[in-house]
């Protein structure tokens, strides 16, 4: 029904460039970045080529905000933005080094007041920043956009974040995301065809500065995801994933957990069901040596997985890899799922869909538990595979009659 955003750009690119991270659109399932839903893409029927988005400013903020709508149009497959008239600009060239891009943006609606725009039939991100424009480029493959975990990235210093959104002739998917980073917060949500609301993503009261003080409190390098604006108020959290890779969370936060859970089915049998509408599709895996093997029915090897390491797991990628097949992804879905909730120990059978026994390990993805928390209805998109189980922030209908982003109180 939806699946994770591919990063598809090269992460040798990505690299050369130093400062940013090269993403580009498509919509085929992956392990890193941010999560984006998509739904079957199909010739337009009901479904006029843009929809109202109302941008609602609940922030308190007084700073100005600042918006961009950017992604793949799906009706030619090329990247670039939209206007807040829903018009659809794409991006010239890029070059080595990457270029400036053009300016995307355009004003978002000041503290207490709403503004309507047109959103178009994308694959794509709205972003929003409080302050200050965001500095995209274009490289030879693509668009560059903002890589906080570097601190040398230009937008390092900004306060903003991003919704995604799919929109195409099956209807709209949109999604708060926390997969990359956990920052300035806001809901999304839709008016149906039947004239009825869906709303998520919303922060309890004071949940913002919790699940910054949480992780500070947490201590073991957790604190290290942490990341303030000069008045000491949080900035962004960085996703664990990336924490590792920037050098602020300790490489083998995940070890305890995943040797013990290797030690438990070397001599017991884990089975996973990863079709809810397939009941009698199961796989049984079981360490042997290096390897955890999975058998189907007949008790033939369909996929093996070398013992992860935590970034495999916080990334739900590498020794964890999840292609868009049939068997090793669905798998691999599971087990990122089931290793990031830490269910595994005490449930040899899964997908495990009851919240109540996620995260109680000592050793668990400690951000995504608190993100969870401090959410309404405790839905979220704390990892590229949060939607296991449907513990997800989305929201979906099938002939929208608009959408709203709604930047929430800091407080």
């Amino acid at each position: 029904m939806f699946s994770p955003r591919k990063l598809t750009a090269s992460l040798a690119v990505a690299a050369s460039i130093g400062a940013l991270a090269v993403v580009v659109g498509s919509v085929e399932p992956a392990s890193i970045g941010a999560v984006a839903v998509v739904g079957p893409v199909e010739p337009a029927t009901a479904i006029p080529d843009t929809i109202p988005l109302t941008l609602k400013n609940d922030s308190g903020s007084a700073e100005q905000v600042y918006v961009y709508v950017i992604g793949t149009e799906l009706a030619s497959g090329q990247q670039g933005y939209a206007d807040e008239g829903g018009a659809f600009h794409a991006w010239p060239a890029g070059g080595a080094p990457p270029a400036p891009a053009p300016d995307a943006s355009f004003a978002g609606p000041a503290n207490g007041e709403s503004k309507i725009v047109q959103l178009p039939k994308f694959s794509g991100r709205v972003y929003f920043s409080y302050g200050k424009k965001l500095d995209f480029r274009l490289a030879e493959s693509g668009l560059v956009q903002p890589a906080v975990q570097n601190a040398d990235d230009p937008n390092h210093d900004t306060l903003f974040n991003w919704t995604e959104y799919t929109l195409n002739g099956s209807g709209l998917w949109i999604n708060s995301t926390q997969v990359d980073m956990f920052s300035a917060p806001y809901s999304v949500g839709l008016t149906s065809g039947d004239g009825s609301t869906k709303q998520t993503g919303s922060l309890k009261p004071g949940g913002y500065k919790a699940v910054a003080d949480g992780l500070t409190q947490q201590g073991g390098g957790w604190e290290g995801l942490v990341q303030s604006r000069s008045d000491g108020s949080p900035l962004r959290v960085l996703a664990p994933g990336h924490g590792i890779g920037s050098g602020d969370l300790p490489t083998d936060v995940m070890d305890d957990y995943i040797n013990r859970v290797w030690s438990k089915y070397t001599t017991e049998t884990l089975t996973v069901t990863p079709f809810k509408e397939q009941p009698d599709t199961k796989f049984f895996g079981k360490v042997n040596g290096d390897k955890m093997d999975f058998t189907d029915g007949s008790g033939a090897v369909v996929t093996s997985f070398e013992k992860p390491n935590s970034d495999s797991v916080f990334g739900c990628y590498k020794k964890l890899d999840a292609p868009n097949d049939q068997v090793r992804g669905p798998i691999s879905r599971t087990l990122c799922a089931a290793y990031n909730r830490s269910t595994l120990l005490g449930n040899s059978e899964q997908p495990d869909a009851d919240a109540s026994g996620f995260y109680h390990d000592d050793v668990t993805n400690h951000y995504a538990r608190l993100i969870h928390s401090q959410m309404q209805y405790n839905q979220a998109y704390a990892f590229a595979f949060d939607d296991v189980g449907n513990h997800e922030s989305l929201v979906h209908d099938g002939a929208p009659k608009n959408a709203v982003i709604t930047l929430e109180s800091f407080d």
